[in-house]
């Protein structure tokens, strides 16, 4: 056996702290004399309480409304797909214009006739747009929302 594997039990009371001068901790107890923080309660101040000045979230105007960071989904319609052909995916939609990017959400609505044999693969399609596709001699696959490639590993 060691010293150091020795187990000691902690053999303490809570010290009394404030019970009189001969004690220790007594008189102030070890808040020092005066002002906020030697009162009782001051640990229980509200979350963004600034000493009694106006706090920071009353001074600054609220915003109407809601602003989600959820991107909404862009929205290529069926009788614009006519001008494509063969597999159609999101770069092949972001070169023909008619997304902003290949990595955005997209949902496929029906509008209009439908005609052209395509291959859709989007994230998103109607049933009625589904239904078009499929009546025209095509197919749609729901695929993943494409990650945009980080700078990291484009410089590798």
């Amino acid at each position: 056996m060691k010293y150091n594997d020795l187990k000691v039990e902690k053999n303490t009371r809570p010290s009394r702290k404030g019970r009189g001068i001969s004690a220790g901790q007594g008189k102030t107890a070890g808040r020092g004399t005066k002002g906020q923080k030697s009162r009782t309660g001051h640990r229980k101040m509200p979350a963004g309480f600034m000493g009694g000045q106006r706090a920071i979230m009353q001074a600054v105007p609220k915003l109407k409304g809601f602003k989600s960071i959820h991107p909404k989904a862009e929205v290529v319609y069926t009788d614009r797909l006519n001008e494509l052909k063969g597999k159609v995916d999101n770069f092949k939609l972001a070169e023909a214009s008619m997304i902003s990017s290949p990595f955005s959400k997209v949902k496929v609505i029906t509008r209009g006739e439908l005609t052209a044999k395509i291959d859709l693969e989007t994230q998103f399609a109607s049933k009625s747009a589904v239904e078009a596709i499929k009546k025209a001699g095509g197919s749609f696959k729901k695929v993943a929302i494409l990650k945009r490639p980080s700078k990291k590993t484009a410089e590798k």
